[in-house]
């Protein structure tokens, strides 16, 4: 019985150690962001407010299944790239721009977008939370270059007056008959 105990004591340790170190690994990030699939009618407002054309690189940060990224390679034609941590949701978006027949065109990265290389990207897209477009700053300063577009749905970024700010006329319904309206907002970088 005592080896038991013993075991059992091990084990509690075990377990609050183990939920003690979550929680601070998880500290540098206030809140999980969770997937919310972007409607295909705010997908095509937020690329014509950027107005996406031939040459871009469109880099969908938080791309969840892939929606965004192979839109604009159907629709434009252009290379794109999705970052995201979700194995799953990657899984997804790789498959699905195969059948659309975009493969060619888009890549999805399963990285931390927060630590991303987005120098590449001529126009970036967000449906993320406040605290992470605002933790997003600094990479935007570094890597984009002038001309780079930013468009942001729903949220905007701390302390950035947006170049243009569009809300659709008509609400997405929602379970339990919530209407929510959507809000697209664009940076240009300077």
């Amino acid at each position: 019985m005592k080896g038991h105990m013993k075991t059992l004591f091990a084990t509690v340790v075990m377990g609050w150690t183990l939920m003690f170190l979550g929680a601070s690994a998880g500290a540098n990030f206030p809140e999980e962001i969770p997937f919310v699939p972007t409607p295909i009618e705010v997908i095509d407002k937020m690329l014509e407010l950027a107005e996406v054309n031939k040459g871009d690189i469109v880099y969908d940060l938080g791309s969840g299944d892939g929606r965004i990224v192979i839109r604009a390679a159907q629709k434009y034609g252009v290379r794109a790239v999705g970052i995201e941590m979700d194995s799953l949701l990657l899984a997804k978006a790789r498959k699905d721009a195969k059948a659309a027949g975009v493969s060619h065109l888009v890549e999805f990265r399963a990285e931390d977008a927060l630590k991303a290389d987005i120098s590449k990207a001529t126009v970036v897209t967000l449906y993320m939370l406040p605290w992470f477009n605002e933790a997003m700053k600094p990479s935007f300063k570094k890597y984009l270059k002038p001309g780079a577009r930013i468009v942001a749905h729903d949220f905007g970024i701390e302390g950035w007056e947006p170049d243009k700010t569009d809300k659709l006329p008509e609400p997405e319904k929602k379970l339990g008959g919530y209407l929510h309206y959507h809000t697209i907002h664009l940076w240009r970088i300077k």
